[in-house]
């Protein structure tokens, strides 16, 4: 049987949902420069010592009608929903329903024989060597690709890029395949699970694994790309309705009550929270060292970032120092990793 949340954990939702007014620093407000105006937008969220340090949105959610970006406003997170993923794994694990270390062909039978070394451990991690779905898709087929069709192309290939274990290599092919797992181990589907024991629970009561015509994203910001000097929708693409390596939209203010789940119980126990943020592998990306699981690792930072058509986002945690950036834009470039690394460091040097 899996916890039931405490009653504190009511308080604090209902605290959070309160509009929370955080001073103004006209530093950052000049970093965002570039996402104010008529323009597609961002939201900011500084927390430290598990209050609101900075919160603030600019620019627009709907281009079109001039809708402005809120700190209600769900964009979509892309591989930063990947701590999600890989939470719901370790949730399933604590209940005894699977554990970590188990042959990925437990859950998925269907998969070649290539896969007959891979773990949930290994997916978890981007160790398994799996193909990267996104170059097995035909690219004449405009329609969208969903989790289960991950599973479709794979089933296809057997070969892998190295050998399960030996290497590190970043997947959305096994991302999408733990939400596969994460449905069939709890007898129920990803989205649901995931709204069931993680948001629902947390209070984060606007937040989604999106499907069309399953449910509707309330406050929804849409992705935009510059092209030719000006704004246009760019929201979806054929890989867009992949759940596990992307598909969650949340906001700033329901990810502030995420975050605070990653400091004590009321979600996972300190062990399972322990094996998300400690290194799982060394990777070969610059500047970052190591991988945990749905986390990127650098020194005492926890971070990810989430790319994909018209959004690009940012969390970058400092346990140890109690401080949190978020920056979820709709837009297709820039990046924001150095962005909030500039707007963490008015926090880290000022505690120096």
């Amino acid at each position: 049987m899996y916890r039931l949340a405490p009653l504190c954990l009511f308080a604090f939702s209902t605290a959070m949902a309160a509009p929370v007014v955080a001073p103004p620093d006209p530093g950052i407000d000049a970093l965002m420069q570039r996402y104010d105006g008529q323009v597609p937008g961002a939201s900011v969220l500084v927390l430290k010592d598990g209050q609101p340090a900075f919160r603030r949105s600019y620019g627009l959610a709907v281009v079109e009608d001039r809708t402005a970006v809120t700190p209600a406003s769900n964009f979509r997170l892309a591989s930063v929903s990947k701590q999600f993923t890989a939470a719901a794994v370790l949730l399933l694990a604590e209940d005894g329903t699977l554990s970590i270390d188990d042959p990925l062909k437990k859950w998925l039978p269907s998969l070649p024989t290539v896969a007959d070394g891979m773990t949930l451990r290994q997916l978890l991690s981007h160790t398994s060597g799996l193909l990267d779905y996104e170059d097995l898709m035909d690219p004449a087929d405009t329609r969208q690709v969903h989790d289960i069709d991950v599973l479709r192309l794979l089933e296809k290939e057997n070969r892998t890029y190295f050998a399960p274990g030996s290497s590190y290599r970043y997947s959305n092919s096994g991302y999408a395949l733990l939400a596969l797992v994460v449905g069939k181990a709890s007898g129920s589907d990803f989205a649901t699970f995931l709204r069931q024991r993680i948001f629902l629970p947390l209070g984060m009561t606007h937040s989604y694994a999106h499907q069309d015509g399953v449910d509707d994203v309330p406050n929804r910001a849409y992705g935009y790309s510059e092209i030719d000097g000006r704004w246009q929708r760019t929201d979806q693409s054929t890989t867009s309705a992949v759940l596990g390596d992307g598909g969650i939209y949340s906001s700033i203010d329901d990810l502030a009550k995420w975050d605070a789940a990653l400091y004590d119980e009321r979600l996972l126990r300190r062990s399972s929270l322990q094996l998300a943020f400690s290194p799982a592998t060394r990777t070969n990306e610059p500047d970052v060292p190591h991988y945990g699981f749905g986390w990127r690792i650098n020194g005492d930072a926890l971070w990810h970032s989430g790319e994909s058509i018209g959004f690009r986002n940012v969390i970058v945690r400092y346990p140890k120092q109690k401080l949190t950036v978020i920056v979820l834009t709709n837009r297709n470039e820039p990046e924001p990793y150095s962005l909030a690394i500039d707007i963490a460091r008015r926090w880290l040097d000022a505690a120096r």
